[in-house]
C-alpha cells in the first residue's frame, strides 16, 4: 500500500520540488497540495493523507497552528512533518510540541526526504536530530518534571525512553536490551501512556524538558 502525502507550503516551487521527488517512488503517493496552513484541515478529512508536510512559516496560518489544528479537528489525525529553511528556528520546536512528529530542512536530499516520509508514516521512529534535542534541553521546566515524576517509570520503561531519546527504533531498542519486537512496542506504548504523550516525539521532548536526558 502506498504512503499518501498532502503537501502544504506557501511557496509553489517548494511544493513542486517535494512532487517531484516524491512521485519518484513507487510505495509514496502525493494526493494534494495546498499553499497556506488556512486549508488544511477541511484537506486531511477529504483526502485522509497518511502524513501531512507543511511549512512552519506561513502567511495566514502556520504551520504551529495547522499542526494544533489537525489534532483538535480530526479523527486519527495524520503523521505531520514540519519543513522548514532552518533546523534551529524556535518556530520548528514549538510545532513539535504541539504535536508534530518530526521535521524536514528544505534543503534536503532526495534519499532524505523519502526516508521523513516513510519514517512519519510508520511512526515507530523519530525525527529529532541534535539541533532540535538542544532547543528541547534548553527548554528545561518544573511541568515536564512533575510528569515524569508522576509517570512512575519502571525501570526497564526508563532505559526504553532513554533510547527513544536517541532516536532509534523499535527494532533498534530491540537489538539493543535483547528484547523481542513486540515487548518493545508494548513498552513504548506504556511509556506514552504514562507520561500523556500522543507519540514518541511527545514523550521525547517530555524527557528533555525534565532533565530525565541530558546532552553530551
Amino acid at each position: 500500500m502506498s504512503v499518501t502525502v498532502l503537501l502544504v507550503d506557501d511557496e509553489e516551487l517548494v511544493r513542486a520540488g517535494l512532487r517531484a521527488v516524491l512521485d519518484t517512488q513507487p510505495d509514496i503517493e502525493v494526493v494534494g497540495e495546498a499553499a497556506d496552513g488556512a486549508t488544511v484541515v477541511p484537506l486531511v478529512r477529504r483526502l485522509r493523507p497518511d502524513v501531512v508536510a507543511l511549512d512552519v512559516r506561513m502567511p495566514l496560518l502556520d504551520g504551529i497552528e495547522a499542526t494544533r489544528a489537525i489534532l483538535r479537528s480530526v479523527a486519527d489525525p495524520p503523521g505531520i512533518l514540519v519543513i522548514t529553511t532552518f533546523e534551529e528556528d524556535a518556530y520548528v520546536y514549538e510545532a513539535l510540541r504541539a504535536g508534530a512528529n518530526g521535521f524536514l530542512l528544505k534543503r534536503a536530499r532526495p534519499a532524505e526526504i523519502v526516508h521523513a516520509v516513510r519514517l512519519v508514516a510508520e511512526g515507530d521512529s523519530l525525527l529529532f536530530p541534535a539541533a532540535v534535542r538542544r532547543l528541547a534541553a534548553g527548554h528545561g521546566n518544573e511541568s515536564a518534571r512533575r510528569v515524569l515524576e508522576r509517570a512512575a517509570l519502571t525501570g526497564r520503561e526508563r532505559e526504553v525512553l532513554r533510547l527513544m531519546a536517541g532516536g532509534l527504533s523499535n527494532a533498534e531498542i530491540a537489538g539493543r536490551l535483547l528484547l523481542g519486537g513486540e515487548t518493545v512496542k508494548s513498552h513504548v506504548s506504556s511509556v506514552l501512556a504514562k507520561l500523556g504523550a500522543r507519540d514518541r516525539t511527545q514523550a521525547v521532548i517530555t524527557a528533555y524538558e525534565s532533565g530525565f536526558v541530558m546532552l553530551g
